[in-house]
């Protein structure tokens, strides 16, 4: 959605409407601006997010104390309705792991003890809260574990499961398809669209277990670079400029960024000279 939007500029001498029919965006999607959160929560919000990235076990009374420590008295309701909305669950063991209903589409994690030696071989997807000066969005991201290399990325106003697939589909024309895709057992991985997509393009479906805080470890260290080095110290003002932000930053981390974590690379060396 903020991808359409971007493209629509004011200055041009057709009309706003037709640049509308043209992109298949309805009007009131370009001109509608959601109420949003108040100030006093989007500041609780943003200070649960850094929280959560040190501390993902705590939950919703560890993060009220928090907040108490941090001289804000959070009713416990508000803490739990807040960290829904940034679909933020702090990770701990739980009973039942397949819900009724769910088990259909609930696949095992197939990433233990795998040789990830190629790109291309196993991609991971996730959402993550983004904070910014007025409101939130969500980030949807996808890396090629082997290089970390981003290979699709979207930036949304809710959770719903078909931006994951749009951003998915987009990473595939670009990229060419995964072996494997590797995402935790979220409403958006665990519904009809997503897994009937990936069984018909014949790509393995892995999941991260419940509570298992390092079955996605490669996905949760981006969104602390992503976040501690970028979002945190340049808090954009609105969703065009978080996207316009992103944008630049996500060229630096795959052009010009070198990781540890593969001895030192540039991931666009590693995924680009084999993929």
């Amino acid at each position: 959605m903020i991808e359409l939007r971007t493209c629509i500029s004011k200055y041009e001498t057709m009309s706003i409407r037709k640049q509308c029919e043209l992109l298949d965006l309805a009007p009131s999607s370009y001109y509608h601006k959601g109420k949003g959160e108040s100030y006093d929560n989007l500041q609780i919000m943003r200070l649960m997010d850094e929280e959560f990235l040190e501390h993902p076990t705590h939950g919703v009374f560890q993060m009220q104390d928090f907040l108490r420590a941090s001289g804000l008295v959070v009713n416990h309701k508000r803490v739990r309705r807040l960290l829904r909305k940034m679909n933020i669950m702090a990770i701990y063991p739980q009973k039942n792991l397949s819900k009724l209903g769910q088990a259909k589409y609930i696949h095992p994690y197939l990433l233990r003890n795998l040789e990830i030696s190629r790109p291309n071989h196993v991609w991971a997807i996730d959402i993550t809260y983004i904070p910014m000066a007025q409101g939130f969005m969500y980030l949807t991201a996808i890396i090629d574990v082997h290089s970390r290399y981003v290979v699709g990325w979207g930036l949304f106003n809710d959770l719903r499961a078909e931006n994951c697939l749009m951003v998915l589909k987009d990473a595939i024309r670009q990229n060419g398809k995964p072996e494997i895709i590797n995402s935790d057992q979220g409403s958006q991985f665990t519904c009809p669209l997503w897994v009937e997509y990936l069984q018909a393009e014949e790509i393995k479906i892995s999941m991260d277990g419940k509570g298992r805080a390092l079955d996605n470890i490669f996905i949760e260290r981006f969104w602390r670079t992503v976040k501690r080095d970028y979002v945190y110290i340049n808090p954009p003002e609105n969703g065009e400029e978080l996207y316009a932000g992103l944008k630049t930053f996500f060229n630096y981390y795959n052009e010009k960024k070198t990781h540890q974590g593969i001895n030192r690379m540039i991931p666009a060396q590693l995924y680009k000279k084999t993929a």
